[in-house]
């Protein structure tokens, strides 16, 4: 098995256990985990059938985003973070000892901050350094699917098997979000990779040729009970 190696970049990582880097699948977001795995007649509050007799299923019972959510590792905030506004400007405050985690960065003009978002932009100071076997990168994003977080972490992808020196990475916060961001928010996913070379190629098909398909494609895993596709398809990944 591949091993990640984070490596402490602050004394204050050795005594807060609670906030070290862990497996994506340990942070779900309260939204995801309190929505049903089928979609609800909202005048009855029953499950809606389909023509076929099966439940319809909502995005939870899609294999495809709860293997996203569970990807690579995430990385926490160790301290609260107070956001507030001065002289029509937001700022943020850090606990004693904690001042270089989270900072301001100058207006970048040229870099166009996500729709919704303060255009001032902020940085992580990341505590730990990731390091990982020759051959591999990671990507870094913003926890994928967190729409509840109040800020938006600009992603990168950085090759931490021959560097693994933390670096500030950038990040916009939400209009209107002030007050305290709590310790231990989950502030960038880790998915590392194997570095290797690709090429595209363009198929066309006629129409009878993507209907052979579709139906190839939706009988081997459109069932009543659904779950063919977990069954025939889908490869366990692990990340401890």
């Amino acid at each position: 098995m591949n091993k990640i190696i984070f490596h402490s970049h602050r004394e204050y990582n050795s005594y807060i256990k609670d906030f070290n880097p862990e497996p994506s699948a340990k942070i779900m977001p309260e939204w995801y985990t309190k929505a049903s795995k089928y979609i609800k007649d909202p005048n009855t509050g029953k499950d809606i059938i389909n023509y076929d007799g099966a439940r319809t299923p909502s995005f939870k019972a899609c294999p495809a985003v709860l293997d996203l959510f569970s990807t690579g590792y995430m990385m926490k905030t160790p301290c609260d973070l107070l956001f507030y506004e001065k002289n029509k400007l937001i700022y943020v405050k850090s606990p004693k000892g904690y001042e270089d985690f989270c900072g301001t960065r100058p207006k970048m003009p040229e870099f166009v901050s996500p729709y919704g978002y303060y255009e001032e932009p902020f940085h992580w100071y990341a505590p730990w350094a990731p390091e990982l076997p020759n051959g591999y990168s990671a990507i870094y994003l913003n926890p994928v699917n967190h729409f509840d977080l109040p800020f938006y972490t600009v992603g990168g992808i950085i090759d931490n098997d021959k560097f693994n020196t933390p670096g500030l990475m950038p990040f916009f916060l939400k209009e209107g979000f002030l007050g305290v961001l709590p310790a231990g928010t989950p502030f960038i996913q880790i998915i590392p990779f194997k570095r290797e070379d690709w090429e595209s190629e363009i198929k066309l098909h006629n129409q009878e040729e993507i209907l052979e398909r579709f139906m190839k494609s939706s009988n081997s895993f459109r069932t009543i009970n659904g779950g063919e596709y977990k069954k025939k398809f889908w490869s366990r990944r692990k990340y401890k």
